[in-house]
């Protein structure tokens, strides 16, 4: 299947929007065992849309973009609870309606959810695909109710949602997929080491520590809560993910800022993580095995 991480529309977005930073998180990958079952799942339940189909893949998106590539392998082999890669792909719609409207649709259809909270700067649900994918849906509030500190990290928690009162005050009406202007808002992984993921995102990378909780780092550029996150929850310890396990099979960063692609290539050859370039494409594995995609 053809990659299509250098093609997807320009869609306008208020200046503090995820997407709006100078680095962002732009799409997903994941290697599933049952290709159908899975795509008909993320259109039917989560609301994407068919983007582009090969033979061994399918890209999935909202109004034209590219959110979400699925494909499949003969000898992919169910990955483990503990193994590092996905906690969640997290999908950001533009705002509390459609994040009820959403809701109503999931109640419809009998969609059994994992929890939901209050995360102070957002408003999550979460819930799983078929095969144990990680998913969060959520909404920001607006940055001016943020709590930021003197540090520059963000204040944040984890408190229940509401989800009857959210539930309530979504319009009635047709629900045909996720609104347009839906992103990727950010992507939570599992990996083996604290230490280490502040010492890749942060030193390597270059993105900002946002925040912390007991077992996990948050990292973002543009002063966002976060586009990345880490956590060794399940995973303290861990060897590094194997090339044939389902899951998270790579995501990609996208720089809107030419210069902390730069240093960010620069610090990647110093640490000594080989990176492959294809057209505007940088492609590297991290610590955890993990696929990760660099592109401007």
């Amino acid at each position: 299947m053809q990659d299509t991480t250098q093609s997807r529309p320009t869609i306008s977005m208020p200046a503090d929007h995820a997407i709006a930073m100078p680095a962002y998180v732009d799409r997903s990958h994941l290697v599933v065992q049952d290709l159908p079952m899975v795509s008909a799942w993320y259109q039917r339940i989560l609301g994407l849309s068919p983007i582009e189909t090969g033979t061994n893949g399918e890209t999935l998106g909202v109004a034209g973009r590219p959110l979400l590539t699925l494909t499949t392998e003969g000898n992919a082999a169910r990955a483990p609870r503990n193994a590092p890669g996905l906690f969640h792909t997290a999908f950001l719609v533009p705002n509390r309606r459609e994040l009820g409207r959403w809701l109503a649709h999931a109640v419809r259809n009998n969609t059994r959810l994992q929890g939901a909270s209050d995360h102070l700067v957002s408003e999550a649900i979460y819930l799983a695909d078929p095969e144990g994918n990680g998913i969060e849906v959520y909404r920001d509030r607006p940055r001016g109710e943020w709590d930021y500190q003197p540090d520059g990290t963000v204040a944040m928690s984890t408190l229940p949602l509401d989800l009857r009162a959210l539930y309530e005050e979504a319009p009635n009406d047709h629900w045909d997929g996720l609104a347009e202007g839906t992103t990727i808002g950010h992507i939570h992984l599992q990996v083996s080491d604290i230490p280490e993921a502040d010492a890749f995102f942060r030193d390597v990378l270059g993105l900002d520590l946002m925040a912390r909780y007991p077992g996990a780092s948050f990292f973002a550029s543009g002063n966002y809560h976060h586009h990345v996150a880490a956590n060794i929850w399940n995973s303290r310890g861990a060897p590094k993910r194997q090339s044939n396990m389902t899951g998270l099979a790579d995501y990609t960063i996208r720089f809107s800022d030419a210069a902390k692609l730069a240093t960010a290539l620069g610090n990647l050859d110093e640490v000594e993580i080989r990176v492959n370039k294809e057209g505007s494409v940088h492609s590297l594995v991290d610590p955890w095995g993990i696929g990760l995609k660099l592109a401007s």
